[in-house]
C-alpha cells in the first residue's frame, strides 16, 4: 500500500517548484500582463487560452477548463497518480521525500533493470563512432559519407559510426565489459541463434546511426548497408527503451531551436534531417519508420506552433503528408507543406541543388494546407475531362467552406474562379448549398454524436445569480473574514449551484484545519478534480482589492433572488394545475403568495 507523502513536503515542494518554469518545458508561453499565455496542452487550439498565474502559482485553460497548480499539471499531461507526480517534482527539487511507493519503486526497478540497456548502447555509440572517424576499418564508410556531402561537423554531431563486418564482435565486445547475452538480446544488439542458442551481432558493416531519446540518450540504432545486402537500412527492433511510436529523431538538439522559432520541420527519416541540418534546417525531426501517431504529435505540440511537413515527392511521400498535415492541424498546430520537386526527396535535392536553394526555395516557398490540397486532389485527374474537373472542383469547394476566415474563403474561391474561368457569385452559391446540406445531413442523422470540450466558465455568458455567487467564492477564497461574513449573511441558505456550494464546504473545512490560506495547498486539499478546476477558474478572475458592502450585498439580493424566483416559478406551476382541476380557492391562494414572492425581490 502507497505511503503517504507528508503534508510539509508536498508543501516543500509546492514552494520549491515554479510553475511557470515547469509548464514552460511543455507549452511556450509568452508574458502578457501579469500573467503568461500559450497554448493548451489538453486541448487542440489555434490561439492561447491557457493561462499561468506566476502570483498564485495555479494554471487555468479558459477554451477547455482545465486548471489547478503543478501537481495537477502533472498528473493531468502524463496520466500519473498524485504520488508519482509528487515523487517526479521532488526529484526535481532535489528533495527527499522519505517514503517508499509502490509505484515509484517500480519504476525504479524498471530503470534499475533497464540500465545496463542504456550503458550498452552509449558505450556502442562511442565505440561506433571511434571506429567510422579513426580506424582504417572505418575509412571506406567515412569516404562514402563525405561523398554523399556529410561534413565532419554533422558526423560528430549526430555521433555517426560504423560497425564492423563481423559476425560476432559486438557480441564479445559486450560481454567482456559485463554485459549479460540475453539482456543484450533484449536490446536489440545481438540475435540468438535458434539451432544452438549461442548469440550473433545484429549490425554487420553498416554505418551506424544511433537514435536518441528525448533527454539524448541513445536508445536503438539504424544501420546503413554498405554492400550488397538486400535491407538497405536495418533498425534496431521495438525494446523496453526504444518505442519508434514515440520517438522523433533529433528532437533532442532540434528542441531549443524549435521553440526559439516556434517551428518545426517534419521530415521522413533521418537522412533528410541530417541533410536539412547541413543545409541550416537545423528544427528539423522525423519520425522513425512508422507514420505520426498522437504520441508524436503531443511532444510536437508542447514545443512548436506550427510544422512544416517536407515528405518525398512521390505518391507514397504525397498521401503520408496529407494524413500528417490532418492530423497536426486537428491537434490545433498551423501547417505548411512544402513540395519536393522532380521525385526528388530531400537529401537528393540538397546535394544537387545545394543547402541555401533548398532554405530559400523550398521550406521557404512552402505552401499552406489549402494551397497543399489543392495539389492533393488533382492528381491522377484529366481537369480536361468534364467530369474529372467539375467533381474536382466540388471537392476544393467543400475544402474552402472548412475553413474558419472569410478572407481565406475569398482568396480561394478567386483562386479557383480564375483557373477555370468560373463565376464567385456561382462558386460562393455552390458553397452555401454545400453547407445547407450538411447542416441538414447532421442534424436528421441519428446515433453516435462527438463529445464536445468541456466548455470554459464564461462569467459573462451566465446569469447574475451565478456570476454573484463566483464573486462571492473569490472573496471568501481570499479573505477569511469574508467568508464568514458571507455565511452568516446567507442565514442558512446555500448557493444555488451545487458546484459553488461543494466549493464553500471544502473551504470552510480547510480554515477550521489550517491558520493560514495557501490556494496551491487547498487545491490538494479539493478531491474532486472538476472542483479543483473550477477555483483555479475563479482564482484567474479580476476582483476590486476590497469587498465593499454594496457590492456585496448587491451578490447576497442576486443569490436570494433567484431562489424566490424559483419559488414563484414553482408555485406558477401549482396554480396551472389548480385551475386546470378548477380548484379555483388553491389557485387564489397561490396567487396571494405569488405577489408577495414578488413584492420581496
Amino acid at each position: 500500500m502507497a505511503e503517504r507523502i507528508p503534508e510539509e513536503k508536498v508543501n516543500q515542494i509546492r514552494q520549491s517548484v515554479d510553475i511557470v518554469d515547469f509548464v514552460g518545458e511543455y507549452v511556450q508561453l509568452k508574458k502578457q500582463g501579469r500573467n503568461y499565455f500559450g497554448l493548451c496542452p489538453f486541448h487542440g487550439e489555434n490561439s492561447p487560452s491557457f493561462s499561468v498565474s506566476p502570483d498564485k502559482q495555479i494554471y487555468y485553460c479558459f477554451g477547455c477548463g482545465a486548471g489547478g497548480n503543478v501537481f495537477s499539471f502533472l498528473m493531468d499531461l502524463e496520466g500519473m497518480p498524485f504520488v508519482e507526480a509528487a515523487a517526479k517534482l521532488a526529484d526535481r527539487a532535489g528533495i527527499d521525500l522519505g517514503i517508499t511507493h509502490a509505484s515509484t519503486e517500480a519504476e525504479s526497478a524498471r530503470q534499475a533493470g533497464f540500465q545496463p540497456f542504456f550503458e550498452a548502447h552509449e558505450l556502442l555509440t562511442k565505440f561506433y563512432h571511434h571506429l567510422l572517424v579513426n580506424t582504417k576499418e572505418g575509412q571506406e564508410a567515412l569516404e562514402y559519407l563525405l561523398s554523399r556531402g556529410f561534413t565532419r561537423e554533422a558526423i560528430d554531431t549526430f555521433q555517426i559510426g560504423y560497425a564492423l563486418d563481423s559476425w560476432d564482435f559486438v557480441t564479445g565486445f559486450l560481454q567482456k565489459r559485463g554485459f549479460k547475452a540475453e539482456e543484450m538480446e533484449k536490446a536489440g544488439l545481438i540475435i540468438k541463434r535458434e539451432k544452438d542458442g549461442t548469440y550473433f551481432d545484429r549490425f554487420r558493416n553498416r554505418i551506424m546511426f544511433p537514435l536518441f531519446d528525448q533527454n539524448g540518450k541513445p536508445i536503438a540504432f539504424s544501420g546503413r548497408t554498405l554492400g550488397g545486402e538486400d535491407v538497405k537500412y536495418l533498425n534496431s527492433p521495438e525494446t523496453p527503451i526504444f518505442n519508434k511510436s514515440k520517438v522523433l529523431y533529433n528532437f533532442h538538439l532540434a528542441k531549443p531551436v524549435i521553440r526559439r522559432q516556434h517551428h518545426a520541420v517534419l521530415f521522413e527519416g533521418f537522412a533528410d534531417t541530417i541533410a536539412a541540418y547541413r543545409a541550416g534546417v537545423e528544427n528539423g525531426l522525423a519520425t522513425m519508420g512508422t507514420s505520426l501517431t498522437q504520441e508524436h504529435i503531443s511532444l510536437i505540440r508542447r514545443n512548436a506552433q506550427f510544422v512544416t511537413i517536407c515528405y518525398d515527392s512521390d505518391n507514397a511521400g504525397i498521401e503520408a503528408a496529407f494524413r500528417a498535415a490532418g492530423m497536426l492541424k486537428e491537434a490545433g498546430i498551423e501547417i505548411r507543406v512544402a513540395l519536393m520537386p522532380d521525385s526528388l526527396d530531400p537529401d537528393d535535392y540538397i546535394r544537387k541543388h545545394g543547402g541555401e536553394k533548398f532554405k530559400n526555395e523550398i521550406i521557404g516557398s512552402s505552401l499552406t494546407l489549402m494551397s497543399f490540397k489543392f495539389h492533393y486532389y488533382r492528381r491522377g485527374k484529366n481537369l480536361q475531362n468534364e467530369g474529372d474537373r467539375l467533381a474536382y472542383i466540388e471537392k476544393i469547394v467543400s475544402e474552402i467552406s472548412g475553413l474558419q476566415k472569410a478572407v481565406e474563403k475569398d482568396h480561394y474561391l478567386r483562386q479557383l474562379a480564375a483557373e477555370f474561368s468560373l463565376s464567385l457569385e456561382a462558386l460562393k452559391q455552390q458553397m452555401a448549398e454545400n453547407a445547407q446540406t450538411k447542416g441538414i445531413r447532421q442534424e436528421g442523422k441519428p446515433g453516435k454524436r462527438e463529445l464536445p470540450l468541456i466548455p470554459a466558465v464564461t462569467s459573462a455568458l451566465k446569469p447574475a445569480h451565478y456570476n454573484a455567487e463566483r464573486r462571492m467564492i473569490a472573496h471568501m477564497l481570499r479573505d477569511r473574514e469574508n467568508a464568514y461574513k458571507i455565511q452568516e449573511m446567507l442565514k442558512g441558505k446555500t448557493f444555488n449551484h451545487d458546484e459553488h456550494q461543494a466549493i464553500i464546504t471544502y473551504l470552510f473545512g480547510y480554515y477550521e484545519e489550517k491558520e493560514q490560506f495557501d490556494l496551491g495547498e487547498f487545491l490538494n486539499y479539493i478531491k474532486d478534480e472538476k472542483l479543483r478546476r473550477m477555483v483555479a477558474d475563479i482564482e484567474m478572475m479580476t476582483l476590486n482589492e476590497e469587498l465593499g458592502e454594496q457590492e456585496l450585498n448587491d451578490y447576497i439580493h442576486q443569490v436570494l433572488k433567484y431562489q424566490k424566483l424559483l419559488k414563484i416559478k414553482e408555485k406558477r406551476n401549482l396554480q396551472k394545475e389548480a385551475d386546470a382541476q378548477k380548484d379555483y380557492r388553491k389557485a387564489m391562494e397561490l396567487g396571494k403568495e405569488i405577489i408577495e414572492l414578488q413584492k420581496s425581490l
